[in-house]
């Protein structure tokens, strides 16, 4: 703190006070009488006529403010065990003689030898592992989006363009799910690529003339479907389509294309006979 005082006087009167040139490891001797008048000072200095200044006003200038006070804080040192009788934590290190906890720590969780508690409380509940979470998204939500001029029909409409137009929310887990709600609003030719539909969305569809994919991304393809820019700003290339797990092979037309998609792909014959299976 006293090396930045002295550093502000020493800007103000050119690096020199009374003809010395002021350290910040030595204490100035200060005479406020022989102060020549500098440039740099404003209006609030005062001068007497002989062009010194007063002793008052290099107040605010002080070596010593009371915002610059500090109390003497106690800094806790820490535990240095095994040092020496003499420091109350040697030889043994406070951990008492022999015994389990002298050589070392059981595991978490362990009491001595009976039942733990984790094992005494009764289970509740299922969980199963290979659930899907969808985000549910009608066609009528679809269509009042047309309407308003956010989406394009006569282009693919995939995942990402829902997700930019707000259709459906920012997290998507396993995919997103076409349902059939305001499915009579629907009576232009759309297509779509989502991950899983209705028979009465895919029926309502393709009634109008349009088309329904269901597609396949891992976590990593809807990051990169859905968030290109983010491989961009890391330096690295969009990953390969991945395959769907043998569990969901039935359950999907084709593997997700990267990056987004803008035209559909025209479904063959075979793929239009077989089954819905959603």
């Amino acid at each position: 703190m006293l090396r930045r005082r002295l550093c502000i006087l020493s800007s103000m009167f050119g690096n020199s006070i009374g003809g010395k040139s002021v350290h910040s490891h030595a204490r100035p001797s200060v005479q406020f009488h022989l102060l020549r008048q500098p440039q740099s000072l404003g209006s609030h200095a005062t001068f007497n006529h002989n062009g010194f200044m007063d002793s008052h006003g290099l107040r605010a200038y002080s070596l010593l403010s009371l915002n610059d006070l500090r109390d003497k804080v106690p800094r806790k040192q820490k535990t240095r065990k095994g040092r020496g009788i003499g420091s109350g934590k040697g030889k043994t290190a406070g951990r008492g003689h022999k015994g389990q906890k002298a050589r070392g720590h059981g595991k978490l969780g362990f009491e001595g030898g009976q039942t733990p508690l984790r094992r005494r409380l009764p289970k509740r509940g299922f969980k199963n592992p290979f659930s899907l979470t969808f985000q549910p998204v009608g066609l009528g939500k679809i269509a009042k989006l047309i309407n308003a001029g956010k989406i394009d029909s006569s282009e693919l409409i995939t995942m990402k363009t829902l997700k930019d137009t707000g259709a459906i929310g920012k997290q998507i887990k396993d995919g997103v799910r076409l349902m059939g709600r305001g499915a009579e609003q629907i009576k232009w030719p759309i297509h779509l690529e989502v991950s899983r539909v209705t028979v009465r969305a895919k029926e309502a569809v393709e009634a109008a003339g349009g088309s329904v994919r269901r597609v396949y991304y891992n976590k990593l393809g809807f990051r990169a479907l859905l968030k290109p820019e983010w491989f961009e700003k890391k330096g690295r290339l969009l990953p390969k389509a991945a395959r769907p797990p043998p569990k969901q092979k039935d359950k999907v037309d084709s593997i997700g294309r990267l990056p987004a998609p803008t035209k559909p792909i025209p479904f063959s014959v075979e793929e239009k006979e077989a089954p819905l299976i959603s």
